[in-house]
């Protein structure tokens, strides 16, 4: 039986690299993200379902319940940096917090909730669910406030979920710097070029999911 995960945040960086490296294992794989063009040429490459949308849309959250009635592997990997240049708390823009808010914390959980179903029924033993996060959810980096307090926040939803549903797989994962578009516009294209290439740090996740350990905390740095 063919296995299914539903990315966000498909379209490029780490969510592209590991849809590559699921693919290539066979799975079957719906794939999200909000820039249409880049997605479809991605579910173009890798015979995938293209949903583009975005994770804050609850219609799109309901649409991607829809397109995964069986799951295996749910990854929350689309966030949003926020504010760039990336000011100190004093001067952070209380509306764009809470919009950060609403696409790091809130939108996992509601795909999260919309997708339990599926997962619970998953075949050997239940599903998986990979929250992408941050070591700025625990470090303390200037500038980095308002993106690190949305990470810590899914760092602990994670964790309780899951205590909450202990039949389930649910890794909450530090990547580690990866140069991708994100880092890069925080902290320059120059900078972001040595850090990790998102390939291989979607071969290390490739290995979490495929080993199945207990539910926890993962640094993959």
């Amino acid at each position: 039986m063919t296995n299914t995960a539903l990315i966000t945040g498909a379209s490029r960086g780490l969510g592209l690299a590991l849809a590559r490296a699921l693919g290539a294992a066979g799975w079957r794989l719906v794939l999200t993200a909000r820039g249409a063009d880049d997605l479809d040429g991605a579910a173009a490459e890798l015979g995938a379902t293209a949903i583009p949308g975005d994770v804050t849309d609850p219609a799109h959250v309901a649409r991607l319940a829809a397109a995964t009635p069986s799951l295996d592997l749910l990854v929350n990997n689309a966030g949003d940096l926020g504010v760039t240049p990336l000011p100190h708390l004093a001067d952070y823009p209380l509306e764009a917090f809470r919009g950060l808010l609403e696409t790091n914390v809130t939108a996992p959980l509601a795909l999260i909730q919309a997708t339990l179903p599926a997962l619970r029924a998953a075949g050997g033993g239940g599903g998986s669910i990979v929250n992408v996060t941050s070591d700025a959810a625990t470090g303390a980096y200037e500038g980095w406030g308002g993106y690190g307090a949305t990470k810590a926040a899914l760092e602990q939803l994670s964790n309780v979920l899951a205590a909450e549903e202990p039949d389930l797989r649910v890794w909450w994962v530090d990547p580690g710097e990866m140069n991708t578009r994100m880092l890069a516009d925080a902290v320059g294209a120059d900078e972001a070029a040595g850090a990790a290439d998102p390939a291989k740090v979607a071969g290390a996740l490739y290995d979490l999911v495929s080993a199945r350990p207990a539910s926890g905390k993962v640094s993959l740095q």
